[in-house]
């Protein structure tokens, strides 16, 4: 908290939250597991299984048959293949996510925005001016001053990015980027699991047209999408045994093929067999490793939904389940198909037994809607932190649980993903076609995580260069040759992905750029102090009953749409609180520490400055709830600001000091009975067109684009949960 005077000069007060911060930091060490039992970290590892990673779990259902298209043209082009599966899930899900990226959380929460906020806190690299100092003393917001060399190299890159709007620009195209991608992933995670799942009931019941197994996809898709509004918590949780299961039977059903059929496929642990099948292949073999890494899919998935569990619970059951589980069914698939390669096309659903094809069925099918619903969750955590950070139009963002608070569902979004997702499969109508597609989205969210992850190792972690550059060099050319791979299918379903982030990412763009020069018409055009004088000097300007609260989203100043407001209305509240309510780039900011007050002009006038600052994973309060909770925030403000100043013990100091208590429980008084008299919101309603002379293309963005979303989203007192009758609206024009 802070006082400030009409002409803006700040005076800090004291902060005593040392007992918030060390909670964080036990917290903190629970996301790690270095705080939690190995009896609480197995439990966590168990019920990970059962949420987090069942796309990656189902991805046996289509990888092997989307690697060869065309059949297999030579037996030990098995060999190779199975090499190539068992390296990439080694190499990108294990070392690179559970062993490395995992560890760049952001207080618990994962995915490409939570690693950009990262950044943010570290460099001011965000397009909206509005960091405060006070900010960085938020718990858990920022590490301590380290003078070391590579404290000293992080210092450098942090000039660098924040001096140049070119790498801010680069740092928020291709964060968008990921988060378009990540969407994308939605919409093909249920449409390729569910399909490659349903496609199996065809070996029971050949006379089935593939038609009518995408009609029934279609359906399941239908049904997966409705229940999303009970809560992806409730959703995932009601199913999360049934994962357990899948990959007992799938490691199962790996191990007797194994047993009967053809051992001598471990041999394809030797990396030898991927030489030699580049060597055999040549092109073809490049070209089948876009079939090769859907065997990752969901390794983003399992670093957007981290926030329940801690790293270590990711990293054993990973390890000691996951890997071994599909391992042995990749294996399987091998050793079957080295008996009967003409089954390539159908390798899951032809290598059960018998006996067990049922229930295999059954549990694929329940696996697969497990699997989109993990995939379903991630997109939309990822995409409620780019809300929250002013990235994404206004829309309703519903907090499905009370015990995670990254829980969510987007209704416009889970709608716009549902519709999506069935155009694809009728429009697709095999998984061949939209495995394309599908490993695009994967590999260019790989291939974005770790150009973010060398920046965080740089300015975050501060690592040996020698890690930076081994870490670099050896994830981004891998992830390369495959996004290389993928690209040569462009015309053969590659070019969805491409064209649904496009879309999205104009949508966002639009969004942002608009909601920044906004920011900057506003900080351009403060009140200044003598203006604001004047204002509530004027003869017919009177102070009315109750407390006002008026909306802005400026931190720092008196917005322009105050003088409008006098002038249409000329009164103001008794109690007149100027409000901004700002997101900070972490998850979650303490209650205690919720609230900045600084007190605009002399005491008399009662007018104060208010910013409520959030995390992306905090839901703001109902109005009531969030007035009283500021009101008791004020009143300790008034409190403090009259204890602050140290005094000499003197005679004249103490009687100083009691005249300030007396007039601070004054004002107390005075807020608690305004209060009484009702609280009013007023927002300003900023109708933001294109400046006279500027470009067709900027007219077209604003007065178009930006008028559409704007007219077609959630209004502002929506969001915040205003009532109507407590609400007034001021209309203004903003020329940008």
């Amino acid at each position: 908290m802070s006082v400030e005077a009409a002409d803006g000069a700040e005076t800090q007060l004291a902060r005593h939250d040392s007992l918030y911060g060390d909670a964080e930091k036990v917290a903190g060490d629970r996301r790690h597991g270095s705080g939690a039992s190995w009896r609480q970290t197995v439990l966590l590892a168990f019920q990970s299984v059962g949420v987090v990673y069942g796309d990656i779990g189902t991805s046996p259902l289509y990888t092997i048959s989307s690697t060869f298209p065309d059949g297999i043209r030579h037996p030990d082009d098995l060999l190779g293949v199975l090499s190539l599966v068992l390296y990439t899930l080694l190499l990108l899900p294990m070392l690179k996510y559970v062993f490395i990226v995992l560890y760049a959380n952001d207080n618990g929460d994962g995915g490409t925005f939570a690693l950009y906020s990262l950044i943010s806190r570290y460099a001011k690299i965000r397009m909206i001016p509005n960091h405060q100092a006070e900010d960085a003393a938020v718990s858990n917001y920022m590490t301590a001053h380290d003078p070391s060399s590579q404290a000293r190299r992080a210092q450098w890159v942090k000039k660098r990015l924040e001096s140049s709007k070119a790498a801010k620009i680069a740092l928020f195209t291709i964060t968008i980027l990921g988060t378009s991608m990540v969407m994308g992933d939605g919409t093909l995670t249920p449409a390729i699991s569910v399909l490659s799942a349903v496609s199996g009931i065809r070996e029971k019941a050949p006379n089935l047209t593939q038609s009518q197994v995408v009609w029934i996809s279609v359906a399941i898709l239908f049904l997966l999408f409705s229940v999303q509004r009970f809560g992806t918590d409730k959703v995932g949780y009601s199913f999360a045994p049934i994962i357990s299961v899948w990959f007992v039977l799938i490691a199962g059903i790996g191990a007797y093929n194994l047993a009967a059929h053809d051992a001598t496929v471990l041999r394809a642990l030797n990396p030898r067999y991927m030489v030699d099948y580049f060597r055999r292949n040549g092109k073809e073999a490049w070209l089948s490793l876009g079939g090769v890494v859907l065997c990752t899919t969901g390794t983003e998935a399992m670093f957007a939904d981290l926030g329940r569990f801690n790293i270590r619970a990711i990293q054993l059951s990973f390890s000691c389940i996951i890997f071994p589980s599909v391992a042995l069914c990749y294996m399987g698939h091998a050793s079957y198909l080295h008996k009967f390669p003409q089954d390539v096309g159908d390798t899951f659903y032809k290598s059960i037994p018998a006996a067990m094809f049922w229930p295999t069925f059954i549990v694929a099918i329940m696996a697969a809607i497990i699997a989109s619903q993990a995939m379903l969750s991630g997109a939309f955590a990822i995409l409620s932190k780019a809300l929250s950070l002013g990235c994404f139009p206004r829309v309703e963002v519903v907090h499905t649980s009370n015990k995670y608070a990254g829980q969510v569902y987007i209704p416009e979004i889970n709608f716009l993903i549902g519709a999506a997702s069935i155009v694809v499969t009728l429009a697709f109508q095999t998984t061949a076609n939209i495995g394309n597609a599908y490993g695009i989205c994967v590999v260019m969210v790989f291939s974005i995580t770790t150009h973010l992850m060398t920046i965080v190792m740089l300015l975050v972690w501060k690592t040996n260069v020698a890690f930076i550059a081994a870490f670099y060099v050896v994830f981004s050319l891998t992830e390369l040759l495959y996004l290389s791979s993928i690209l040569s299918k462009f015309a053969e379903g590659g070019y969805l992905p491409f064209c649904f982030s496009l879309v999205l990412m104009a949508l966002i763009a639009t969004w942002h750029y608009v909601h920044v020069r906004r920011y900057w018409y506003e900080l351009d055009h403060v009140v200044p102090a003598a203006e604001l004088a004047a204002l509530l000097g004027r003869r017919d300007v009177r102070r009315v009953p109750g407390v006002g609260l008026l909306y802005s989203e400026l931190v720092q100043g008196i917005p322009p749409v105050f003088p409008r407001l006098v002038d249409k209305m000329p009164s103001v509240h008794a109690v007149f609180v100027f409000m901004s309510i700002k997101n900070l780039p972490i998850p979650r900011v303490p209650a205690p520490e919720r609230f900045i007050f600084r007190r605009v002009g002399p005491a008399d006038h009662r007018m104060f400055r208010c910013v409520a600052r959030y995390g992306y994973t905090d839901q703001i309060e109902a109005a009531k709830e969030f007035s009283a909770a500021l009101l008791d925030g004020l009143k300790l403000f008034v409190h403090q600001e009259a204890a602050f100043f140290d005094d000499d013990n003197d005679d004249g100091a103490l009687q100083l000091r009691g005249a300030r208590a007396a007039a601070a429980e004054e004002e107390k008084r005075f807020i608690d009975a305004e209060l009484e008299r009702g609280v009013v919101y007023l927002t300003g309603e900023a109708d933001v067109v294109a400046a006279p002379g500027s470009s067709v293309l900027k007219r077209i963005v604003v007065n178009y684009a930006y008028s559409f979303l704007r007219k077609n989203l959630r209004e502002s007192h929506k969001a915040l949960a205003i009532p109507k009758d407590q609400l007034l609206k001021v209309g203004i024009t903003y020329e940008i």
